[in-house]
């Protein structure tokens, strides 16, 4: 049985050397990337038994995005199809005022067909906690009726529900996210959002910790996690807010950052660590992910430690 069981789509993410450009590439490195297998990795990293679950094409590259998921340590429970693609991404990494650039070749993916009826739903009800983002629903409006169907399955066997709210400009517009997301809310336990899409995609207004708090009471979350990119995170749960503050960090790959946040802060807490203290680890790991090529935090508990401790005592000094 698993403690973590996520379900979205993964990609394989072609990334030219150094910051090449994409119209001058003569190479490419191939890494296996998406939200909910970051979040897997990042957790099972941390101690939390991890399965990721998906939909892909039966094909070289599906088996490749395979392969190396089973690599970083987590288990994969995948249905295979003969019709669909394997989706991909294109990063451009660039300075300022460049900046980096992100091209997606997802349409028709196999993982769009994804049904309710093709997964193995004991799978999701013996987890400890499910988790799924708000990239999946907005891939195909059969994922959105799918990701419904999966969340409420899980509560119905008081699985613990997370969520990443994740919005993605590229996919759909504020209005399109806001009516679909808002209404996969009372299926979920544990929200993560930055505060940037409560207020672009819901409409929220006020300060990260009136955001927590609204969102905590008009909707029946457990406990709401706020991202504030590098000024760190805060957390709502039981009434009560927790804060942190990014850890210091010299960045070669912010990609994933946030994934690995949330895997690290779910992992923590089915390790039995309260609000501020999952909080506290969450931070560590996405401070060590952005020092590592790739979207996965292929971190150790180890290195999480350390953080965490020499942390703590530079503020004992």
């Amino acid at each position: 049985m698993s403690d973590l069981v996520t379900f979205g789509e993964t990609m394989l993410r072609l990334s030219p050397p150094g910051h090449e450009r994409l119209e001058t590439a003569s190479e490419f490195e191939v890494r296996a990337a998406g939200a909910e297998s970051n979040v897997a990795v990042a957790a099972e990293r941390l101690g939390a038994v991890s399965t990721w679950t998906s939909k892909l094409p039966d094909s070289p590259l599906g088996r490749r995005v395979v392969g190396e998921l089973q690599q970083y340590g987590i288990d994969t429970d995948v249905v295979w199809s003969d019709e669909g693609r394997q989706g991909t991404y294109y990063l451009e990494h660039g300075g300022k005022p460049r900046g980096t650039n992100v091209v997606y070749d997802r349409s028709e993916a196999a993982v769009t067909t994804a049904k309710p009826q093709e997964f193995d739903i004991d799978l999701i009800r013996d987890a400890r906690v499910f988790f799924t983002s708000g990239i999946t629903p907005a891939l195909s409006p059969t994922l959105r009726e799918t990701t419904a169907q999966l969340l409420k399955a899980a509560r119905q066997n008081d699985t613990t529900t997370a969520f990443d709210f994740n919005y993605r400009r590229k996919l759909w517009s504020p209005e399109e996210a806001r009516d679909t997301l808002t209404k996969l809310f009372p299926g979920i336990d544990v929200l993560v959002i930055a505060a940037r899409d409560a207020r672009t995609v819901l409409g929220y207004e006020g300060d990260p910790r009136q955001l927590a708090h609204k969102l905590g009471s008009q909707f029946d979350f457990r406990t709401v996690v706020v991202t504030r990119g590098d000024q760190g995170a805060l957390a709502w749960h039981d009434n009560v807010v927790h804060d942190h503050d990014a850890y210091e960090t010299e960045t070669h790959d912010p990609i994933g950052t946030g994934d690995a946040f949330t895997g690290a802060f779910i992992a923590r807490r089915l390790s039995g660590d309260d609000v501020g203290r999952a909080l506290e680890y969450a931070a560590a790991t996405a401070a060590l992910k952005r020092t590592i090529p790739g979207d996965a935090a292929l971190v150790t508990k180890a290195e999480v430690d350390a953080v965490v401790a020499d942390s703590a005592e530079s503020i004992s000094r």
